[in-house]
């Protein structure tokens, strides 16, 4: 409607007329600048028309570029979005892990129905193929498979299905417990740590 206003009496071919079709001309010369067509049938004379051009050209750059990526994020993340978000989910789909672990041993305490695999990096693969829909196993294994292997395909979830820590086993009453304490506690706190952890088993 600017654009007509300030055209109409400089610029009455493109712009003149009516209202309503000056008005119309307007919102055909608004869509083609907007969207970059330019087919040049219509543009502004007047030193006020070109301004209001000049403005509607970025402001039209910045809506089309935020349209697209909005598209963009919007189809990446439902790519994205996994069937199993918890272990509620499990039921529902075909699920997968190594045999004689602690995850097939969950999942028959859970009575979930699962096929078994002879290394996690199978079974991974069995994922990646869509012939299991989710691998129950060991977190930080998985995490490690999938950044050399699977990066950008496969993902682990940040649930975590059952706690289980790893160990060092020692004698009982030996005298190293305290100190191998002591170095791991130290270790961990280091920043240094965090930098392997990532490296190896990524975010």
């Amino acid at each position: 409607m600017l654009v007509w206003w300030f055209e109409r009496k400089k610029n009455p071919q493109q712009f003149g007329g009516k209202s309503a079709r000056g008005i119309g001309s307007g919102f055909w010369w608004s869509a083609v600048t907007m969207t970059t067509v330019g087919y040049g049938d219509k543009a502004p004379v007047s030193l006020a028309g070109r301004i209001v051009g000049l403005i509607w050209m970025f402001a039209g750059i910045i809506m089309i570029s935020g349209f697209t990526a909005a598209i963009a994020s919007s189809l990446t993340v439902t790519q994205l979005e996994s069937p199993v978000k918890g272990p509620e989910d499990l039921l529902k789909v075909r699920v997968g892990t190594v045999a004689e672990s602690t995850g097939a041993s969950y999942l028959r305490d859970k009575r979930i129905r699962y096929e078994t695999y002879g290394t996690a990096l199978e079974g991974l693969q069995a994922v990646g193929k869509h012939k299991i829909q989710a691998l129950v196993y060991d977190a930080p294994l998985l995490r490690y498979l999938i950044k050399q292997e699977f990066k950008g395909s496969l993902q682990v979830l940040p649930n975590t299905f059952l706690r289980q820590d790893y160990g060092i086993a020692l004698p009982s009453g030996s005298p190293l417990r305290e100190t191998v304490n002591r170095v791991l506690l130290h270790k961990i706190s280091e920043s240094a740590w965090q930098d392997t952890v990532y490296k190896y088993l990524g975010e």
